[in-house]
């Protein structure tokens, strides 16, 4: 029999958790906040020596994609949790999207599913688009953007009658200035009895000589 040996000497764990036997032992580390798994150790145990800090005996079984490992509250056990970090959710309150940063089960209030509009409201299973709301919103943008339409076109037709009138007040208007004078009032009183509440739908009137400049 030899005086040497090669084998490696295994460390023996008491049931108070301390070595009742000095020698190697594999770990498994699990992170001490989150208490998720994050490597295997080999550690060398003195007896009567305990394990270091958030690491456990029991080699854990690896989860499949889309599950996360942890330690359970206790200590006692491995666990698996829902793994959602990295995908982007939805407040079903807010419509704001944010990134997941945890794993574990989502928050009530937030949802993988993304909402097709701005218009859209949770109704617990899924986004449900809100009709009125949405109308409203596209009748107003609408009347907003007739209100633009108007008011460049009453900038232009003022600028036009404003000079028009200087010629004809100093007496030197021709009579194409004069003739295009009064089309240039006509336009401005058509365009003030626009409704601009029937946007888009509206017959905008033709303005005199194309809208080009009097000279």
């Amino acid at each position: 029999m030899s005086n040497y040996s090669t084998d490696i000497e295994t460390a023996e764990l008491g049931e108070n958790g301390l070595s009742k036997k000095a020698g190697w032992i594999t770990v498994y580390r699990a992170h001490h906040f989150t208490r998720e798994y994050h490597s295997a150790s080999m550690e060398y145990l003195m007896l009567g020596v305990g394990l270091p800090a958030h690491s456990y005996p029991d080699e854990p079984e690896l989860p499949p994609v889309g599950q996360a490992l942890h330690r359970s509250a206790d200590g006692k056990l491995w666990e698996f949790s829902p793994d959602h970090r990295g995908q982007t959710v939805y407040g079903t309150e807010t419509r704001q999207e944010q990134t997941v940063t945890q794993f574990g089960e989502l928050p009530d209030n937030v949802t993988l599913l993304k909402p097709e509009t701005e218009f859209d409201e949770w109704n617990g299973k899924k986004w449900v688009t809100d009709t009125k709301a949405q109308q409203a919103a596209e009748s107003l943008a609408e009347q907003q953007a007739a209100q633009q339409e108007l008011s460049s076109r009453l900038t232009v037709a003022n600028t036009r009658i404003e000079t028009l009138s200087d010629a004809v007040d100093l007496d030197m208007a021709t009579h194409e200035e004069k003739t295009a004078l009064k089309g240039w009032r006509t336009y401005r009183v058509q365009l003030s009895r626009i409704d601009i509440s029937t946007a888009p739908d509206i017959d905008w009137p033709e303005a005199p000589e194309g809208g080009k400049t009097v000279n």
